[in-house]
């Protein structure tokens, strides 16, 4: 169970903001929705292969006061450090803290 006290990290909530590049695609980069105080915890992490490059990518759980407006389109930002949304879930039913798993890539 998480405590406010829990939530001892400064993060970034980010969005995706898309533009057109001219040729019928996409442009995403991301911006910043605000700054929140967080818990993070690591769970795991596997090596990956992606295009004959070696990676890690680590599982975290990442829990913050409740937002109704956080969607796995979102990501957090920790310095350089980038979390991608990959779940959601309400930690207790109550509507109190927001636990959501995330994954970061480190190559």
């Amino acid at each position: 169970m998480t405590t406010i006290g829990d939530l001892n990290q400064r993060l970034l909530l980010e969005e995706p903001v898309e533009t057109p590049d001219g040729a019928g695609g996409v442009v995403r980069s991301y911006q910043t929705v605000t700054t929140l105080w967080a818990a993070l915890v690591p769970v795991a992490a596997e090596n990956v292969v992606i295009a004959d490059g070696g990676g890690v990518t680590v599982t975290h759980r990442i829990v913050i006061r409740h937002r109704a407006d956080v969607t796995a389109r979102h990501r957090f930002r920790l310095g350089a450090r980038i979390f991608q949304v990959a779940a959601l879930r309400d930690e207790d039913g109550r509507g109190r803290f927001l636990d959501v798993a995330v994954e970061e890539r480190a190559d």
